[in-house]
């Protein structure tokens, strides 16, 4: 029945004479049930395609349920009718599969189970379930690591991008309205310190640029893999659909979502706000150095305990949900390699792809992605370690910390120690944030060289730019001298960002130059 409504073209816009456009192909059906609404986890195109083949497979329930839409041009009734004769087609099919079994003497453990699928990849068991057990078992599965993998890959590309730089901007205008954008205090050793919210880079160029830009490339390489780079691995691959579908992939790694979830903010936001912020504005004096958001503390006139108190609540709540998607990003990075190992890219992939070449794109083009993430992320901790190195300093500023520096060490000057010793959480906090996207991609890089020895180069070369900007948050404010590594990192990193090829040739070039060797 499908093969016929599909080369009858049963649900396509009709043409100019009155007539279906013309019949379904695997791409068009495949496109036509993602567009669907309330469809928010779309269909594989190897799924798909398995419908058209020789096969004798069947569709699974909630297929059906995409399919009698399509058909019956979503209306009402139409798509009833259709799921109602699809579901008996589909139950003859199964029933006429299990006489032929009988007939051929292969007898089944139990009666009312086929031992081969008899479904696609979604569920073996869903001829059993109603539409609406259906769709029950699938909001049950929509969890935590679902709902967060739709905001990188749901609607527009701008949208996270967007959103996080707005609450920045939106801190920003309350910082300007309470009076904190810009203020200076006198410490006990009468150094004056610049402090104002605007003046603090891991508040304002950390969640204005870096973070946005880091949820730009996500959202960029998701769309990639998804929609391009596993479907064409996929379709020279032997591998069955439900060992390689993105949803289950992404599913499995729930635990790994949740648990950075209650560590981001309930550690990293509500524990360390009341400890960094709360308790020193409601006691009075702490051990750490003071900042923006303990300014009343030391400055009662400029803003009170009561206002302070509200506006450090909101900025680390904010503070905690987006280092929770910047940690969920990294999670569907690491996601994204594992479900290229799981296709088997090192061994099926490059013999049943037509062009070895074009996979070396596709590989490459993921590792790239990968390496800009992973340049942005060391550069959110190098803007964490900074901020509170410069605390603890005795520049006026965070500008004149580092010019000073730098003129001390090309002066062959020895640095001013500071008498004060202050608690630094953010040191710690930074270096899990620089640590976790170094895993990330020593994981690619692992997988990539494990493919081919063509990856060997670009891989040494990305690898040589992340020692070189670890080393850099490392040597924050570790000797006299240091802004001059940390200016050479950031022009490295933005050269990396915009060229991470690095100034080589085109990577096809390359590809095909070693393929013919």
């Amino acid at each position: 029945m499908f093969k016929k409504l599909a080369a009858a073209g049963a649900g396509r816009p009709l043409g100019e004479d009155g007539f279906p456009a013309g019949p379904w192909t695997p791409e068009l059906l495949a496109e036509a049930i993602s567009q669907i609404d309330s469809n928010q986890a779309g269909v594989d195109l190897r799924t798909v395609q398995l419908w058209f083949q020789e096969n004798d497979r069947g569709i699974s329930a909630a297929n059906i349920r995409w399919l009698a839409r399509v058909f019956g041009c979503d209306d009402p009734a139409a798509t009833a009718a259709w799921q109602v004769e699809l579901s008996s087609a589909q139950a003859r099919l199964q029933a006429k599969r299990r006489e032929a079994k009988k007939a051929d003497s292969l007898a089944l453990e139990s009666p009312d189970v086929s031992p081969d699928p008899t479904v696609d990849d979604e569920q073996s068991s869903a001829l059993e379930l109603t539409p609406e057990a259906a769709a029950d078992r699938k909001k049950q599965r929509f969890g935590l690591a679902r709902k967060s993998e739709a905001l990188f890959s749901g609607g527009s590309p701008l949208n996270l991008p967007a959103s996080v730089f707005a609450g920045a901007s939106a801190l920003g205008f309350l910082s300007y309205i309470v009076g904190i954008h810009s203020a200076v205090y006198v410490r006990a050793d009468n150094v004056a310190k610049e402090v104002g919210f605007l003046w603090a880079p891991n508040w304002t160029f950390l969640f204005m640029v870096l973070l946005p830009l880091f949820f730009a490339l996500v959202t960029e390489l998701l769309a990639f893999w998804t929609k391009k780079g596993r479907v064409k691995l996929w379709s020279g691959s032997d591998t069955t659909t439900s060992e390689d579908d993105w949803a289950r992939n992404v599913e499995a790694s729930s635990s790994s979502y949740w648990a950075v979830f209650l560590i981001c903010v309930l550690f990293a936001g509500v524990f360390q706000w009341i400890g960094v912020c709360l308790i020193p504005l409601l006691e009075g004096g702490a051990d750490y150095a003071t900042s923006w958001g303990t300014l009343a503390t030391v400055r009662p006139e400029v803003i009170s305990v009561p206002v302070s108190i509200g506006f450090t609540a909101f900025a680390y709540l904010y503070m905690s949900l987006c280092f929770y998607l910047f940690f969920a990003g990294l999670i569907l990075l690491h996601t994204m390699v594992h479900d290229l190992r799981k296709i088997g890219a090192e061994a099926t992939i490059l013999q049943q792809v037509g062009s070895q070449g074009e996979v070396y794109e596709l590989c490459l083009r993921l590792m790239r992605g990968i390496f800009r993430c992973t340049i942005l992320g060391i550069l959110v901790a190098v803007c964490m370690k900074a901020q509170s190195s410069y605390l603890t300093s005795n520049a006026k500023n965070i500008v004149d910390w580092l010019s000073g520096d730098m003129y001390s060490a090309l002066a062959g000057r020895e640095g001013v120690s500071n008498g004060f010793h202050y608690r630094m959480p953010t040191h710690y906090s930074s270096l899990l944030v620089a640590l976790s996207t170094l895993v990330v991609f020593v994981y690619g890089s692992i997988c990539l060289r494990a493919i081919g020895t063509r990856f060997h180069v670009p891989l040494w070369k990305m690898a040589a730019v992340v020692t070189w900007l670890f080393a850099t948050y490392l040597l924050v404010d570790a000797f006299v001298g240091f802004s001059i590594v940390l200016g050479s990192g950031v022009l490295v990193a933005v050269f990396s960002l915009v060229d991470p090829g690095l100034g080589s040739r085109r990577s096809s070039e390359i590809g095909s130059k070693q393929i013919v060797s």
